[in-house]
This record gives structure tokens, C-alpha cells and sequence, in this order.
């Protein structure tokens, strides 16, 4: 074996700022050809969220292992109940061992009207500042992102014949539904993932220029409710007055949730609630965030959540209770008379450190018996849930990766929370005691979910050369008083990052 070939022993992993450069004009210099593998990707319609595209899973389980096979990795796809996941391996005898997760499975594509292309035929499309947008489903959400990490990888090992540290990533398919399969897979090959932390990138920049570590999510608890009065639909002038209605008892029922100054209004919701660790606290409060402009881009004028918290700390570091959808009686065209048999709503709720999902869901199901007609019916179906994620910002691991983004960016990054969920950096922690750091690239304005969404080239190129400048600095873990130690404790059960 050469000494490319062979993996740094003990003592070889400092990796010199010479070696940084040659690594990422590499990159650069090879840019085309990372984005032509991006698009190839993308042409792969695997979507979690539809059986017929399971195929088309599969074969992005596979293109996905093939990739990392090329480049030395052991990589294997893993049969799943549902899409299969890809796992792969590279290790090394010195420095810490990371785990990379990501997604390639992806949203939807309806409304198929409103895209200006073919959502898996990706369009290049020029900017007149000088970007081009990468359009086409996932490329942003995960598809892009997951591949900036493949990418950085594929230069270090081509420059210097293996990697700083080792490395270990696993992809799933079932993100975008609800990653049914993730509990059974864990429990087979939780062992085999064992790492000193876990990176991803499903995460965004703070602004198009300034980099992000996202140290808070929100947890989330999904219910649906049917309620049943009559055993059919009624005909509303015969029994109209006398006949309970559910979708008023619905509706009163709803109006119970949210107090008067737009808190959540079930009995006990806020028990156990953390208090913000200080840390965490003063660097939002750092954070040029622009409240009014925020509402003003959905077309909204005025927050409608508890008015004693600001808008930032009303989507980042407070519970919420949200109606996702109503359905019950009549809603074609013209008017049918009637008074419906039954009523249905689909719920969300946000969590924040300190609530336990199985607990809010007891809660809220006790509101709902409390205020039923004792000649109505209910019937829950819970939809998943999942405990927040805080994360502390005096990590050592934490600490270095901004140092590379600092390096890659030449701005300071921020920390900022996220007002959603993602539910395997809490799954880690708690299946795994797997401390994650989320670190991500896509803009605000890159539409995850919806039609033409897109991912700036610019983006995943900066992308490239953040990981590969990370991957360098976390090589430095255990050396000249860096310490980097597993598993360390944070805020709350729900920590992810300690300090």
C-alpha cells in the first residue's frame, strides 16, 4: 500500500493550511463536474411520500452508495420495511470519528401547474447577479446539501489519499413521511453508527452571506380528532335545533386551545418548560432579526401568538399549537342541507425543551373529553412526535466548526434557532447518546416544499469548501489542549450539543 493509500496513523491527522488549499482548489477546480452528479441525482423522482415511487427510491439508495463507493468508502444499501437506507464507512486509527446524515428522498411535486419545468428534469438558470439556480425538486431539501458533504469528502481523497478524520454517513428515504422505518433501523445498526458526533445539512444560512449553526429546534406532536354525533347526515330542516353538530362542537373546540392573548390554552401545556440557557439567549439577542419584515413577507401585518414573548421567541423558543386542516359536511358547489354526522381536524403541535410529546398529547386529549357532548363521539389518531433539541453553544466541537466557517466566509457565523423540526437530531440522542451539530446552506428564499424550488450554485460551492475546511478543524480535536469529548450534557433531556 502507498502512503496515499494508507489511512494516517497516530500523530499524522494535523492537517497543514497548505494541504486546506490544495484540497479546496480541487474542489473548485472541479466544480462542473460535482454539480453534473447533483443533477443526476435530481433527475431521480424519489419520493417518499408515494408508494409508486419506491423504485425510484431504491435507485437513489443506490446511485447514492454507488458514489460512495467510488471514492472508497464501504458503502452497502439496507433493506428497510419501507425505502432502504445507505450506510458507509471510513475510518481512520487517529482524531475523532463523525457520522454524516442526510435525506434523498423528497416532497411532492403537486401543484405540477405551478412549476415552470419538469420538477425532475433540473433547470440551470442564470441570475442577473451573476448566480444560477439550480432548479428542480431537492435540490435544496436534502438532495444538494447531503451532496456538498459526498463532494468535500471526494477532494480530500483525491488530494491526499484519505480523509483527516474518520468518517461514517448514512442517507434514509422516509424523511419527507415521516421516516417510519428510522426506529427499527436503529435498533439493528445503532452500534455500527457509533461516532463522536453527528453532522447535517438539511439546515439554513442566516443570511444569503453570513453562515449559520442552528443550536435550537422545536419538538412536535401531530393528532388528529374525528368527532361523530348522528349515525348519518341529517336533513337540516328536519332536525336542524335539535341535532348536536360536530363541526360547531369542532369548532368550539378549537376556539378552547388559544387564550386571549394568543397562548395555549390546555391545562398543564406549560409545564416543565426550560428557561433559555443565558448563552443561548444573548446571541439571539445579537441577531438582526426584522419582526415586521418577517410577517410583511407572508402578507400578515401582526403577530397572533402570546403577546408577551417577541415574534423570534414566539417561533423559536415557545410551544405552539397550530390547526393544519378541517374537514366535515359539505364543501362542494352549491348547498347541500344538511347537518353532517361527523367532523374531522388534523393538529400539529411545537415542542421546546422540557415537554414530553406523550405527555402533551395525554393533555390534550384530556381537553378534549373535558368539553365533548355526552352524546358525541371522539376518536384520536396520534401522527408522530418528537422532543425538541437545544443545544449548547460552549461545545469544543461547536467552537471548531465555526472557526472553519469563519475561515470560509470571513464573517463571524451566527446561531440561530429553528421553528421547526427535525426530529433524528433528537432520535440520535436519545436511541444513540449522539450529540449532533447541524450545519446548513440553503436560503431563506429557496422554497423547500414548494414549486420551483431551487439551490444557488454559489451556495453549494461554499458549501463544498465549508466542510472541507470543517473536516480539517475538527482533526484538531485532543490536540494542544483542544478538547472534544463525547456525549457531553447540556440543557434539559432534550439537549443535543453539551457544553
Amino acid at each position: 500500500m502507498s502512503s496515499e493509500e494508507r489511512p494516517p496513523s497516530e500523530g499524522e491527522h494535523v492537517v497543514s493550511e497548505e494541504t486546506v488549499e490544495q484540497v479546496l482548489r480541487h474542489a473548485d477546480a472541479n466544480l462542473k463536474s460535482s454539480l453534473d452528479r447533483l443533477l443526476q441525482l435530481l433527475r431521480i423522482p424519489s419520493n417518499s411520500c408515494d408508494a409508486r415511487y419506491a423504485p425510484q427510491c431504491r435507485d437513489a439508495a443506490g446511485w447514492i452508495a454507488n458514489e460512495l463507493s467510488s471514492i472508497g468508502f464501504e458503502a452497502t444499501v439496507r433493506p428497510t420495511t419501507g425505502n432502504p437506507m445507505v450506510v458507509g464507512h471510513k475510518r481512520q486509527t487517529a482524531g475523532p470519528h463523525v457520522l454524516f446524515y442526510g435525506h434523498y428522498d423528497v416532497q411532492p411535486v403537486e401543484p405540477l401547474e405551478a412549476w415552470e419545468a419538469d420538477p425532475f428534469n433540473p433547470q440551470l438558470k442564470k441570475q442577473a447577479s451573476g448566480d444560477t439556480h439550480i432548479v428542480a425538486r431537492g435540490a435544496s431539501d436534502d438532495k444538494g446539501q447531503l451532496l456538498t458533504f459526498i463532494e468535500a469528502c471526494r477532494s480530500w481523497i483525491a488530494v491526499t489519499g484519505h480523509l483527516p478524520i474518520g468518517v461514517s454517513m448514512f442517507f434514509e428515504g422516509e424523511e419527507e413521511s415521516g421516516s417510519p422505518s428510522m426506529d427499527m433501523f436503529l435498533e439493528q445498526a445503532g452500534d455500527e453508527l457509533s461516532a463522536d458526533v453527528m453532522l447535517l445539512c438539511d439546515t439554513y444560512l442566516w443570511k444569503d452571506s453570513v453562515p449559520a449553526v442552528t443550536i435550537m429546534f422545536r419538538g412536535i406532536l401531530e393528532e388528529e380528532i374525528e368527532i361523530t354525533c348522528a349515525g348519518r347526515d341529517l336533513h337540516s330542516g328536519a332536525y336542524g335545533n335539535a341535532a348536536r353538530n360536530p363541526i360547531q362542537v369542532l369548532a368550539e373546540l378549537i376556539a378552547s386551545l388559544r387564550g386571549i392573548n394568543g397562548e395555549v390554552a390546555i391545562e398543564g401545556f406549560y409545564d416543565g418548560i426550560q428557561d433559555l440557557d443565558k448563552d443561548v439567549k444573548e446571541a439571539l439577542l445579537k441577531l438582526d432579526f426584522d419582526a415586521d419584515q418577517f410577517l410583511n413577507s407572508a402578507g400578515l401585518s401582526q403577530s397572533a401568538g402570546d403577546t408577551a414573548y417577541s415574534v423570534l421567541e414566539q417561533i423559536w423558543t415557545r410551544p405552539s399549537c397550530e390547526l393544519n386542516g378541517i374537514e366535515g359536511g359539505y364543501y362542494g358547489a352549491g348547498l347541500k342541507t344538511i347537518v353532517p354526522s361527523r367532523a374531522l381536524a388534523k393538529l400539529s403541535f411545537r415542542l421546546v425543551d422540557g415537554q414530553d410529546p406523550d405527555k402533551i398529547r395525554s393533555m390534550f386529549r384530556a381537553h378534549v373529553r373535558a368539553r365533548m357532548p355526552s352524546d358525541c363521539k371522539v376518536k384520536f389518531t396520534g401522527l408522530g412526535g418528537s422532543r425538541a433539541a437545544v443545544l449548547s453553544p460552549n461545545n469544543q466541537y461547536l467552537a471548531l466548526a465555526r472557526a472553519a466557517l469563519e475561515q470560509e466566509w470571513n464573517c463571524e457565523p451566527v446561531l440561530i434557532g429553528s421553528g421547526g423540526s427535525i426530529p433524528i437530531v433528537s432520535v440520535v440522542k436519545h436511541r444513540l447518546g449522539l450529540n449532533s451539530l447541524p450545519i446548513g446552506f440553503a436560503r431563506s428564499d429557496n422554497r423547500h416544499h414548494s414549486p420551483n424550488e431551487k439551490y444557488d450554485l454559489s451556495s453549494f460551492k461554499k458549501g463544498i469548501r465549508s466542510w472541507i475546511r470543517i473536516l480539517a478543524e475538527l482533526s484538531k480535536c485532543g490536540i494542544d489542549g483542544v478538547g472534544c469529548a463525547a456525549g457531553s450534557s447540556a440543557t434539559g433531556d432534550a439537549a443535543v450539543l453539551g457544553a
